[in-house]
């Protein structure tokens, strides 16, 4: 579905999406599942897409017009470990009418050629990455996101400055940034790039160790961002312990308000326990699919 191998759509499965629910997705490209939870949760609740590269994200924006998912979607150019925005849902009836006011308008792919000539000016090259302490950019929003009507000081004003939430998303989604080592479809890339080049990609200390901090931070910012009560899925297509299994004991060891659920759905996938339980693995042996690791959350009451 969507271009994806059959392991990647079982984090989607995990997170037991329903309808009403405000999901985030904190690490949102390539996108194929974005459009997965946009069709878990049909007409209502919604949906926010983040991601810290604008051209990834923009390939988002192209599948949810493609396939016509977008209606109650939001995309932010972001970086996740800082990305602080919760559901508008929660808080539109808090907001003032004023009688002048720039609002934003029903979203629309056409702007004017001077319109673009100045994004393009002010935000450079369009692959660059998004800083940590850099404002969120929206670049799409659906006519039923919660995004139009209201003006931007409003649509930043609410943010989250605490762990303890009674309004935050109620599912969340942190398919972090790895190595890919796990996926079959990387992996057929070093046909391409050299497998001499495969120490460099994948088993560099450094790198690695580069990637575990950066998934930690993910995940204990999309953890701040869940709602109490709600749930979080953190997954990769990597097969290696220390980006699944030790980031995970590392998080639980520092947040008490977290635990680990059974995935109910996991019941009849070909898949493999991890090593921690209630954690699971898909592999080529295993599952005749590309490798994916996947760790459900839930947020306790403080």
């Amino acid at each position: 579905m969507y271009g994806m191998d059959a392991a990647s759509g079982a984090a989607v499965f995990a997170l037991n999406v329903s309808s009403e629910d405000h999901v985030l997705d904190l690490c949102a490209a390539p996108g194929a599942k974005l459009c997965m939870l946009l069709d878990l949760l049909g007409s209502s609740g919604s949906l926010t897409g983040v991601d810290i590269a604008k051209h990834r994200l923009a390939a988002c924006r192209t599948m949810l017009q493609k396939y016509a998912l977008g209606d109650r979607c939001r995309l932010f150019v972001a970086n996740g470990t800082s990305f602080s925005l919760l559901p508008l849902q929660n808080f539109t009836d808090a907001f003032l009418i004023e009688e002048t006011r720039e609002t934003f308008k029903e979203w629309t792919p056409k702007r004017l050629w001077k319109e673009r000539k100045a994004s393009k000016a002010r935000d450079g090259i369009t692959s660059e990455l998004v800083a940590g302490t850099q404002e969120p950019e929206l670049i799409f929003y659906g006519r039923h996101s919660g995004v139009v009507g209201l003006t931007k000081s409003e649509l930043f004003r609410i943010s989250c400055c605490s762990d303890s939430l009674d309004t935050g998303y109620d599912k969340v989604l942190v398919d972090a940034e790895c190595t890919h080592d796990g996926s079959i479809k990387h992996i057929q890339k070093f046909e391409d790039w050299g497998w001499d080049t495969i120490e460099r990609r994948i088993l560099d200390a450094q790198r690695t160790d580069i990637l575990t901090n950066l998934q930690l931070q993910l995940l204990r910012n999309g953890f701040r961002l869940l709602k109490t009560g709600g749930s979080l899925v953190y997954s990769t297509c990597s097969l290696t312990v220390a980006q699944n299994e030790d980031v995970v004991e590392q998080f639980l060891s520092e947040n008490p308000h977290a635990g680990l659920q059974e995935i109910d759905a996991a019941k009849n996938w070909p898949c493999r326990s991890g090593r921690i339980p209630k954690t699971l693995r898909f592999d080529p042996l295993t599952s005749q699919t590309s490798g994916l690791f996947i760790a459900k959350f839930t947020k306790y009451a403080a």
